[in-house]
């Protein structure tokens, strides 16, 4: 194996090895509990880094690990390199087309601000900090997923490199299996570059947050339920449960509606009914300021996570999330599915069937506290046991899980079939490889 040294000459991005000034920062994921014990860390300057980098990496018996900023890092990592792609920051938008070319460093709230002025949007999740890259090679779970379904089933084209270190671009017609699995599968299979996809009409949108005390949850949920019973495809609630550290207990419904604030307004009325609201943020909004419905952070933080797909959301459910305070958790979130996400998708994942999310997140602190938050996540998802699918989105997989769990056994034989096709040698490896 090479001693790294020699890696500085064959890429023009920085190079920073373990010893190095500056290593600890750099191998740092987003997710501050999590640890990347990396061998190096290199910053590419473009495609035709990417690519020197493989090649590099190939003939030394190494492993590259692509990551923007590490959304989605695992920890899972000993001795790779590690690949970021910030630099990769080409961003283009064709109105008339409704069409988006993304380096894979862009993030969503850059497309949405460049978008936003044509009257579209693309198909981003709850955060703007999020790369839309890795966020749709693992599916990409939408606020306007029940409209247009999977982030993943608006793209076009894939601009990769390989594992052998050539770079292609790929299409449905060019290249069908690496299309298919790159559309949700992960991107175990090849490093993405850049991307291409479409957009979507967006020329109203109508959304915020309502925040009452935990006095109101059983209101606030019954109505959830309601209303996202026959809720049309341009309307997506969201209910938390929240418990933020030397805070009262709280919940909250998030909304977007991808169409005008009279007819939102209607659709929502019930939630007027359920009691003053500690505040409410509610407003016609550009699709640019999506992300601040959720007001995620946009700093590095640490954070530990599970994640359930619900068959049902009864009176049974209800009670039992109701049932106990959420801490040490701070946030035990449903989304409603359903909509497009239902409907057949030539992705991996295939069709969302299940009506309801479930998301649990905590931030540990300390040690002690990291066991609470494991526990009491898997205490509600044993509680709601006969409720769980078994299944879950890509995505919303924790670092302790693998990618068996988000696919049906004949989709991940599939997909361990085309890495090991593609990349027999394990050049290249996803934050939840299909081979484990």
């Amino acid at each position: 194996m090479s001693n790294l040294n020699d890696l500085r000459s064959r890429v023009r991005g920085s190079v920073v090895l373990e010893g190095d000034g500056g290593f600890e920062q750099a191998r740092r994921p987003w997710n501050l509990a999590v640890e990347q014990p990396v061998a190096a860390v290199v910053e590419a300057a473009d495609a035709d880094d990417v690519a020197a980098l493989v090649r590099y990496a190939r003939a030394a018996g190494l492993t590259v690990s692509a990551q923007p900023n590490g959304h989605g890092a695992t920890g899972d990592v000993a001795g790779v390199i590690l690949l970021r792609t910030r630099k990769l920051d080409e961003l283009r938008v064709d109105a008339d087309a409704r069409t988006a070319r993304v380096g894979a460093g862009v993030a969503w709230g850059q497309v949405q601000a460049v978008a936003a002025p044509h009257g579209l949007t693309g198909l981003p999740g709850s955060s703007p900090v999020v790369s839309v890259v890795g966020y749709t090679l693992g599916g990409g779970l939408s606020w306007f997923g029940r409209r247009h379904g999977w982030a993943a089933d608006s793209v076009t084209a894939f601009e990769i490199v390989d594992a052998d270190g050539n770079q292609a671009r790929v299409t449905a017609d060019s290249d069908a299996d690496l299309f298919w699995a790159l559309r949700g599968g992960g991107g175990d299979y090849a490093l993405v570059t850049a991307m291409e996809f479409d957009l979507h009409p967006a020329p109203a949108l109508y959304g915020g947050r309502l925040l009452w005390p935990a006095e109101q949850a059983p209101q606030a949920l019954d109505t959830f339920r309601r209303i996202t019973a026959d809720a049309p495809e341009e309307l997506t609630l969201w209910l938390s449960l929240v418990q933020f550290p030397g805070s009262a207990p709280m919940v909250a419904v998030d909304t977007t509606y991808l169409g005008g604030a009279a007819e939102a307004q209607a659709l929502l009325r019930p939630l007027d009914q359920v009691g003053t609201p500690l505040s409410d943020s509610r407003k016609v909004m550009p699709v640019a300021e999506l992300g601040s419905i959720t007001g995620e952070p946009t700093d590095p933080s640490p954070g530990l996570s599970r994640a359930e797909l619900l068959t049902d959301l009864d009176d049974a459910v209800a009670k039992i999330l109701l049932a106990d305070p959420i801490a040490p958790l701070m946030g035990v979130q449903l989304r409603h599915l359903g909509g497009a996400f239902a409907r057949p998708s030539d992705s991996p994942h295939g069709p969302l069937t299940e009506g309801y999310s479930l998301y649990m997140f905590g931030v540990p602190f300390a040690p002690d506290v990291a066991a609470g938050i494991r526990g009491r996540g898997r205490q509600l998802s044993e509680a709601l046991a006969p409720y769980v699918s078994g299944r879950k989105p890509f995505t919303y997989l924790a670092s302790d899980e693998t990618a068996a769990t988000a696919f049906s056994p004949g989709t991940l034989a599939r997909l361990r079939e085309i890495k090991e096709r593609r990349d027999p040698r394990g050049v290249i490896r996803s934050n939840f490889p299909v081979s484990a």
